[in-house]
């Protein structure tokens, strides 16, 4: 279920995005942030898996998944956003962002979270990040999450855990 923005169109991850997620997820600068144990794409094909596991994680209603965010004014894709029950955990949602660093400083990141936390409409949304990812740390402020401090509850690696909790 596709998502505008004044600037984005967020929409499913497909086959033609192959070159373009293999561009950013092979980037060690990108993947170096990413799972448990940070691991760049080594081949394309690895890409067409990785959208495999994007497509899997959407649900038909559109509220969870892992959505490619393209540029509505050059169609390039910018990255990617997520709203996803976190792996492991007790029923929390995780909201994440992905980005080529062709993308990073325009506010994608914080625009696509915001998207994707007003159509789910949660009353509570947990991000987690890296420690010393400075611009997803300031991603969670700017979308109004508290810092809950470190922990290793997800992922089995020790990461800033941050929490929005809402009115709906």
């Amino acid at each position: 279920m596709p998502t505008t923005t004044d600037r984005l169109l967020l929409r499913p991850w497909g086959p033609a995005d192959r070159d373009r997620a293999y561009d950013l997820y092979s980037r060690w600068e990108v993947a170096r942030w990413l799972g448990a144990e940070p691991r760049a794409l080594a081949s394309p094909a690895e890409a067409d898996a990785l959208i495999g596991r994007f497509a899997a994680r959407c649900t038909p209603d559109g509220r969870f998944g892992v959505w490619a965010v393209e540029v509505r004014e050059t169609g390039v894709v910018a990255g990617s956003v997520l709203l996803v029950p976190i792996p492991g955990g007790d029923g929390e949602v995780e909201v994440g962002w992905h980005f080529h660093p062709d993308s990073w400083g325009r506010g994608y990141a914080t625009e696509a979270a915001r998207a994707v936390l007003e159509r789910a409409a949660l009353p509570e949304v947990h991000a987690v990040v890296r420690p010393g990812n400075a611009p997803s740390i300031a991603v969670c402020r700017r979308l109004g999450m508290t810092p809950l401090g470190r922990t290793d509850r997800w992922y089995g690696t020790e990461l800033e855990a941050f929490v929005l909790r809402t009115e709906h």
